[in-house]
């Protein structure tokens, strides 16, 4: 197939074919006709959800090799188009050095962990400018969320199941960290050991503020929760995509603002 995705509004051999491989499978996309309209759409977006693919209707990488009809499953990737002036747009009151000096690790990071296509990219950098504006990691601070008015420092944090927290002092080793603001002993003994090479983040918590860990560590986070985040983004529920992230919707505003001026900066790359 010479084609890595097809949409809507194609036509040609290519989308004969991947009709013709529809039907094999099950997914009737209608008369054979090489002209991929709405029966197209929906037998494709029946398969996406029967193989646990993003339901999007168009047959990017992921869906042509699950039909066998690609030999990769890498996805478009935005990376060439996410300059410094771009991300300067999308934080703009963020110093430009900052930006120079950390875009790097963070774009290596998702190339690494492949979640670089645009979707990914712009959920990577709306996080950063929603948890760490000036674009570097940064260490929680103390507040009435997590500090009650005569404990000490994350005392509200200690005892928090939910973050796998067993008392004392975990609240205050294990706080937000990062560009992810990476919080609670369960996360940190979850991600640590999937880094290459691991690091023993129960032992150094503080690893994860470093630069190029804490770039990891975004793109590690959000390769985990990659189907369900392009999900929330596909119904347009920039909430949902945010609180999978952050557990709340903090920090939502600067997330969406940074997301539509990416959105309007880098090219489309489609398909999944």
């Amino acid at each position: 197939m010479q084609n890595d995705v097809l949409k809507q509004g194609d036509s040609g051999d290519d989308v004969k074919t991947l009709q013709q491989c529809l039907a094999r499978h099950g997914f009737n996309p209608g008369e054979i006709d090489g002209m991929y309209g709405q029966a197209t759409v929906a037998a494709v977006i029946a398969f996406q959800k029967s193989e646990g693919l993003l339901p999007d209707g168009v047959a990017g990488p992921r869906t042509l090799l699950a039909l066998g009809l690609a030999d990769s499953n890498d996805l478009p990737s935005a990376i060439p188009a996410v300059t410094v002036q771009v991300v300067s747009q999308m934080f703009p009151v963020t110093p430009i050095g900052n930006i120079k000096a950390n875009l790097p690790s963070v774009l290596s990071a998702l190339v690494t962990n492949n979640v670089a296509d645009k979707s990914m990219v712009l959920m990577a950098l709306s996080t950063v400018r929603a948890e760490a504006e000036c674009f570097e990691p940064i260490s929680e601070g103390q507040s009435r969320f997590n500090t009650s008015p005569s404990g000490h420092p994350f005392d509200l944090y200690d005892n928090r199941r939910d973050l796998g927290n067993q008392g004392a002092p975990d609240g205050a080793q294990f706080k937000g960290r990062g560009y992810i603001q990476l919080t609670g002993r369960s996360n940190y003994a979850t991600f640590g050991p999937k880094l290459s090479p691991p690091v023993d983040l129960i032992a150094n918590p503080e690893l994860a503020g470093d630069p190029a860990i804490a770039a990891n560590l975004l793109a590690l986070f959000l390769a985990d929760k990659e189907l369900a985040i392009k999900n929330a983004l596909l119904a347009g529920n920039m909430a949902s995509a945010r609180e999978l992230v952050n557990g709340g919707t903090n920090g939502l505003d600067r997330f969406e603002d940074a997301y539509q001026r990416g959105a309007a900066l880098i090219p489309d790359s489609f398909g999944s």
